[in-house]
């Protein structure tokens, strides 16, 4: 249960009147940015615990993070260039489904291992006290640390296809921050929902599938009218995958990657108040 620390000043020996007090905390706000920032060892930590478990004992370790996506791009351009026929904006399919499958991969990992990443972690929430919001915050670094080792193949294939760098690269960190915001949004509103309601723990898959074809990553966003476009810029990660091609390739830039980053800020704005208000019940009913 979050709580308010207020502490006099340092106690004294046989000083009984210097305590510290721990209260509930009440209301929607503050988020207690400042508790976050002296707890920031903790996450990397916890961070780095996430990594050590999901690669221990495997036999090829983080080399997972470069097999899985390779044989994916594979398997796609296979299906939806060779037999589809699918159109690429101009590029070659491999590194345009490539450039999507990236960040989708960091957008995956908040939905799978962010969701139920509180009670997974129940042990915890139930006996100490430390900013909750650490937990889902832990799985999304894990995969971002997943997307940047993958990020090599990305460099690979610029080379491999001869594409020419530009100016626009200077904004593909950007849309990688967007990507990991996206990610940490649906996490920390995930979580919080698993907690109360366990069916959202046998919805994820579903809904990560369903997802993951809903976001033009196989496709390009030119196969739909224009109206249909602003209802695709609603889906946070869309917008992210654009921005991504539209920085490698040079491609039109769309008006719903402007959507989805107010989407993204959107999500993560009441995801953080949602998460703040409710965490207080966590340590009862995980």
């Amino acid at each position: 249960m979050p709580v308010d620390i207020a502490s006099s000043a340092t106690p004294q020996p046989g000083d009984v009147s210097a305590v510290r007090v721990i209260e509930p905390s009440s209301g929607w706000l503050p988020l207690r940015v400042r508790e976050w920032w002296d707890y920031r060892d903790l996450l990397y930590f916890l961070t780095w615990r996430d990594i050590k478990v999901r690669y221990k004992q495997t036999l090829i370790g983080v080399a997972w993070t470069l097999l899985q996506p390779l044989v994916t791009v594979v398997l796609f351009t296979v299906i939806f260039n060779h037999l589809a026929k699918l159109p690429a904006d101009g590029a070659p399919y491999p590194i345009f489904f490539y450039a999507g499958y990236l960040p989708w991969q960091v957008f995956s990992v908040a939905l799978t291992r962010g969701s139920g990443s509180l009670v997974m972690n129940k042990e915890l929430v139930t006996k100490i006290y430390f900013p909750r919001i650490f937990i889902p915050a832990s799985a999304v670094l894990g995969g971002f640390l997943d997307f940047l080792v993958a990020s090599s193949v990305l460099v690979g294939l610029l080379f491999y296809y001869d594409i020419a760098f530009s100016a626009r690269l200077f904004a593909l960190p950007a849309f990688a921050v967007l990507a990991a915001l996206a990610a940490l949004s649906v996490a920390i509103w995930l979580s919080a929902l698993n907690v109360r309601y366990r069916d959202v723990q046998y919805t994820t898959p579903f809904l990560t599938q369903l997802w993951f074809f809903a976001t033009p990553i196989a496709y390009t966003t030119t196969i739909f009218p224009g109206a249909w476009k602003w209802l695709v810029g609603a889906n946070p990660i869309a917008g992210v995958v654009e921005g991504f091609r539209w920085s490698l390739f040079g491609t039109e830039f769309q008006p719903l990657i402007l959507i989805s980053v107010a989407v993204v800020f959107g999500l993560l704005a009441t995801g953080l108040v949602y998460f703040r208000r409710t965490e207080r019940t966590f340590a009862d009913v995980v």
